[in-house]
C-alpha cells in the first residue's frame, strides 16, 4: 500500500510542497509515497482526514494551524512545547507526534547572510512561523521584539505605528513571518516605515511564493541583505521526511 503524506493548511492554493515532493519522489525514484495537499477550513477536519484517508503516516502543518494543531497532538517534541507551535506531524499506531522544523529551516536558512552586526530583530507576526523564528533567535542569543496589529500582553510586542526611527536603526534584522505578499495577493506588504531602511538592515521574508515580495523589493531598494522563504522551505520539507522515515 503507498504510504501517504501531506500538507494541511488554508488556503494552500500557494503551496509549492507538492510540486516539491513530486519531484523530489521522481528523481529520487520512490515509489511507495505519495503526497496531497489537504486544504482545511477547520482544524477539527484533521481527525476525519486521518480516518479517511488511507496509511496516512506524516502531514506538513501550515498557515493558520501551527498553533491550532497542538491540543489535537498525542506527543510533543521538546521544541513543540517550548513554543506551542508544530509544523510536522508523524503518524504512528493512531498518535499523532509533533514537531517542528521550521527552526533547523529558519536557521540554517538566517545564518547564511547575517552579518556581526544583525544583533536585535523585529519579528513581524505572532503566529506559529513567528514562534519558531523568536525560538531560533533565543538560541542565537539576538533580542527581538514582536510587531502585531494585535500586540499580546504575554509576549514582548509593540504596533506597526510603533516603529520609531530610532528602533529601526537598533533592530536591523526585520523578519515577515506575516502571509502579506503571498501569492495571489502580491501586492499586499507589511506597513512598516520603509524609509528608515538602510544598508545594515537584514530583510528575511519566510514567503517563497512570490520568490521576491514587495517587502523585500522596498528593502533591496534601500540597499539591504535580503533573503526569502524558499531555501527555508526545502531545508525544513527535507527535515519532515527524515522524520516521516524515521
Amino acid at each position: 500500500m503507498l504510504r501517504i503524506f501531506g500538507l494541511i493548511g488554508y488556503p494552500l492554493s500557494h503551496s509549492f510542497s507538492k510540486k516539491y515532493f513530486d519531484q523530489k519522489f521522481a528523481s529520487e525514484q520512490i515509489t511507495d509515497a505519495n503526497f496531497f495537499l489537504y486544504p482545511i477550513q477547520k482544524i477539527e477536519e484533521v481527525i476525519d482526514l486521518y480516518h479517511t484517508v488511507p496509511n496516512l503516516q506524516g502531514l506538513a502543518i501550515t498557515i493558520p494551524y501551527k498553533k491550532k494543531i497542538i491540543p489535537f497532538l498525542h506527543e510533543l517534541s521538546p521544541a513543540v512545547k517550548k513554543m506551542n507551535a508544530c509544523n510536522c506531524i508523524r503518524i504512528q499506531n493512531g498518535q499523532f507526534i509533533g514537531y517542528n522544523t521550521d527552526v533547523v529551516g529558519f536557521k540554517n536558512s538566517f545564518l547564511q547572510k547575517k552579518s556581526n552586526h544583525h544583533k536585535k530583530a523585529l519579528i513581524l507576526g505572532t503566529g506559529g512561523a513567528a514562534a519558531a523564528v523568536a525560538y531560533v533567535l533565543e538560541e542565537l542569543n539576538i533580542a527581538y521584539l514582536y510587531v502585531s496589529r494585535n500586540p499580546s500582553n504575554a509576549l514582548p510586542s509593540i504596533y506597526y505605528d510603533a516603529i520609531t526611527e530610532q528602533l529601526m536603526q537598533e533592530y536591523t534584522i526585520i523578519i515577515n513571518t506575516t502571509p502579506l505578499g503571498t501569492f495571489p495577493n502580491i501586492q499586499a506588504y507589511p506597513p512598516i516605515p520603509y524609509h528608515y531602511l538602510s544598508k545594515e538592515h537584514y530583510l528575511f521574508d519566510l514567503i517563497y511564493n512570490p520568490l521576491e515580495t514587495i517587502f523585500l523589493q522596498k528593502g533591496r531598494e534601500f540597499g539591504c541583505i535580503t533573503q526569502n522563504g524558499y531555501d527555508m522551505l526545502v531545508i525544513q520539507a527535507e527535515e519532515n521526511w527524515k522524520i516521516w522515515n524515521a
